[in-house]
């Protein structure tokens, strides 16, 4: 397969347009010295919307699969747009001592070379939705662009043997279980200006049947159906080049230069002919800022994002990894966060699929999986999502962050009304696993069901999701101290969000019970879950804290009504050996005490260590805070331990002050390959490649690791390793701005900005 190399700080003499050339940093690139084999050696690229996975096969053929983060169909599948390969006679990027595939990070571009001198250089517009490939040559080619498209036929699911696993899945969760489920084909469209055009428009739509099987008919005509009409798809054309047919654009004569552009939109629109106008319509604006005058502003976009923060680690082997994989995960955010549509927990729109062989289509019918497939559906989970995006505040990746909470947003309507109408009371709660436009998909709601409360038991009584949100918005405020976001987003949401709990559970005695309720997933009967009361213990002072001139009374009634009436934060004690006890009935009464899950609970049903959840993501325990030992010994007898994927064991030691127990599990993060030749598309833990969550925790970990807040005090260092040096710059509260270094045992240099700020920053001892 060739040899792996990567670069830390270096420069390199790069192509930048015809007959001129530019130096810029290699910082953070991937070096591959041979072609691949097949969508496994791809490459990830993307704009925040539009996204490629890109290889170079073995004899020379560029691929593609071309990606969009608001691509849903009538069934509310998330999928590609489709594939591309681009061919040259006498390929000069076949196997040889010239090659190099390279991904230039700090530059928001690919370069492949080869024989004859050959640059292809890949870039996405970072402020349009539009892939330019420019090819430059040291002797004359020919080229040829065809769209290779897998959705070209009605497929029922139930006939698909080898997708039984999706197909099953988007049965049960889409449709009727007891029927087939259609998955409707592409439309090519005749070629014409020597453009070709493809799409897929949603002429029917699953959305009535969730209203319908979920009792919630009255409010379906309240709210517009967001995958009818939805069409999304591209338009490929070049200069000097021609269509040969529907799907091939090829060169006139041999040059030495060529370009190929692919414009990506979705649109709602009537009929293929009207996406068709829309897109020309596009097409025109983006042409009209001239390529030279976008490729710059495109440039110094991917500077600004890199200069805004940073985490540079160094030492030793392990640094070197863990900062890479940071930078990498940021890359990977930054290249598919800003669109439409909030990222996918479950590989988000880097998903590849299963092919036999390079080159070979794609054949549901045959047993493979398509490059539509993913594990974990359609559905965004909470639990998961959340850890893509904790450590985007912290590195001031807000464009990328205001998708997510957009997402919450555009949904609050409809999850009040849905409140309201099965509850009967006021306030939201969104459910664990949902559309992006609010609701449970119905197998976990269930079929047929005359009960208004979910089927699932694994998410029935899970509703965190709105606590944990609203610390993120208000983390976000502290920060940013952005009046419009706090009017526009975080009050409407955390009001509602805040309101469900002061309306949903009884008072018995003064005081809330929860119940029945769960602790997460793992403990799905309990009473009184500890994440729940933690939860409103963290947010409820927050959100009193506020500025006056922006809450109501009302508000301020309810949110001091719903803290005085909670019940306490569930403690116990496990046995002699400090293990955890299976149930509250089997807990010792003579052993150590720690934070329990919940006053009461069940046996364990999955793993997750509610307890914890008043350390992270709520910071009730933790450096300089109270009772850090009782904290540390619930650690110490927590039954489930990984940081991997969505677990927190390292992002719970870092806040509680273990600098070598968060720094074992920052490597463990950041060394958990996957399978893929783009080995940060991270290891498939519980989910799916690429996990995202994994790069997510790892960056939350080493974030905690170097800076904490505490009120207005700013700690460095609660649990940095001695050995370890590092050049950051991470944000803090009141527009804060934390930039240092520290080399050998010594801080050499501490910035921040502004300086007043100076006496709130607590340096703390490396360990």
């Amino acid at each position: 397969m060739g040899r792996l190399r990567v670069r830390a700080a270096t420069s390199v003499l790069i192509l930048c347009a015809p007959l001129c050339a530019q130096t810029v940093s290699t910082q953070y690139s991937v070096t591959w010295d041979s072609p691949g084999k097949s969508y496994k050696d791809s490459m990830p690229i993307g704009n925040g919307d539009v996204g490629l996975n890109i290889w170079t096969e073995e004899n020379g053929d560029v691929v593609f699969l071309i990606d969009k983060t608001d691509a849903w169909t009538e069934n509310g599948q998330l999928v590609k747009l489709g594939r591309v390969r681009v061919k040259f006679d006498a390929s000069p990027f076949k196997a040889g001592p010239l090659f190099r595939q390279i991904l230039l990070p700090r530059l928001g571009a690919i370069e492949i070379r080869g024989a004859a001198s050959a640059v292809l250089r890949i870039w996405i517009d970072a402020n349009a939705p539009v892939v330019h490939l420019e090819m430059h040559s040291g002797r004359p080619l020919n080229m040829q662009a065809t769209a290779e498209i897998w959705r070209t036929r009605p497929r029922p699911t139930n006939s698909a043997k080898g997708n039984e696993e999706m197909e099953r899945g988007l049965r049960e969760q889409q449709g009727n279980p007891d029927h087939g489920l259609v998955i409707d084909p592409d439309i090519v469209l005749p070629m014409k200006d020597d453009r070709v055009s493809w799409l897929h428009h949603n002429t029917r739509s699953m959305y009535s049947s969730l209203f319908t099987n979920q009792h919630l008919e009255p409010l379906l005509g309240k709210f517009a159906d967001p995958l009818l009409h939805r069409a999304f798809g591209v338009l490929m054309k070049g200069p000097g080049l021609v269509s040969a047919d529907d799907r091939t654009l090829k060169s006139t004569a041999a040059k030495l230069s060529f370009r190929l552009d692919l414009y990506a939109m979705t649109t709602q629109a009537e009929s293929p002919a009207d996406w068709q106008g829309a897109m020309q319509n596009l097409v025109e604006r983006v042409d009209s800022a001239g390529l030279d005058a976008s490729r710059r502003v495109h440039q110094q976009w991917w500077t600004e994002f890199w200069n805004r923060s940073w985490i540079k680690v160094s030492g030793n082997n392990n640094a070197d990894a863990v900062t890479l994989g940071y930078a990498l995960q940021r890359w990977m955010a930054a290249t598919e966060g800003r669109g439409a549509s909030a990222m996918k927990f479950n590989g988000g729109m880097y998903t590849v699929g299963q092919e036999p062989s390079p080159g070979t289509p794609y054949d549901p019918d045959k047993g493979q999986k398509d490059a539509d497939y993913r594990a974990w559906g359609s559905n965004y989970w909470f639990q998961n999502q959340r850890l893509l995006y904790w450590p985007m505040i912290a590195a001031g990746d807000f464009d990328a962050l205001a998708p997510f909470y957009k997402m919450y947003l555009d949904a609050l309507p409809l999850a009040k009304a849905r409140t309201q109408l099965i509850y009967k009371h006021s306030g939201a709660v969104f459910p664990e696993t949902m559309f992006f436009w609010g609701l449970p998909n119905n197998n976990d709601f269930g079929w047929n069901r005359e009960q208004t409360e979910m089927a699932s038991r694994w998410i029935r009584w899970h509703v965190n999701n709105g606590l944990e949100l609203t610390t993120m918005m208000l983390d976000t405020w502290d920060i940013t101290q952005d009046a419009q976001f706090l009017r526009k987003t975080l009050l409407p949401l955390a009001t509602e969000l805040t309101a469900y709990f002061d309306q949903h559970w009884p008072r018995v005695g003064g005081k809330l019970l929860f119940e029945p309720s769960a602790a997460l997933e793992t403990r799905q009967v309990a009473t009184n879950p500890a994440p729940d009361i933690a939860g409103l213990m963290d947010v409820l002072p927050r959100l009193l804290a506020l500025p006056r001139d922006f809450i109501t009374l009302d508000q301020r009634a309810m949110w001091e009504r719903t803290l005085a009436d909670l019940p306490p934060l569930p403690r116990g004690r496990v046995d002699d050996k400090g293990k955890s006890p299976l149930t509250s009935e089997t807990a010792s009464p003579t052993g150590t005490e720690v934070l329990w899950p919940a006053q009461k609970f069940g046996k364990f049903e999955n793993v997750e260590n509610p307890e914890l959840y008043s350390v992270f993501p709520f910071r009730i325990f933790g450096v300089a805070l109270p009772e850090l030992n009782l904290a540390r010994a619930t650690y110490d007898a927590r039954a489930y331990k990984a940081s991997t994927c969505w677990g927190q064991d390292g992002i719970h030691a870092a806040c509680l002050g273990w600098a070598a127990k968060a720094q074992a599990e920052a490597i463990a993060n950041f060394t958990a390959y996957g399978e893929e030749r783009f080995k940060w598309f991270w290891r498939a833990g519980h989910d799916y490649e690429p996990d995202l969550d994994n790069g997510g925790a790892g960056q939350m970990i080493l974030q905690s690791m170097l800076l904490q807040q505490r009120g207005d005090k700013i700690l460095l260092f609660p649990a940095w390793p001695k050995e370890w040096n590092v050049d950051f710059r991470l944000l803090a509260a009141k527009q804060t701005m934390i930039t240092g270094s520290y080399r050998n045992g010594k801080v050499e240099k501490l910035t921040v900005s502004p300086p007043e700020r100076a006496g709130d920053v607590v340096q703390m001892t490396p360990q």
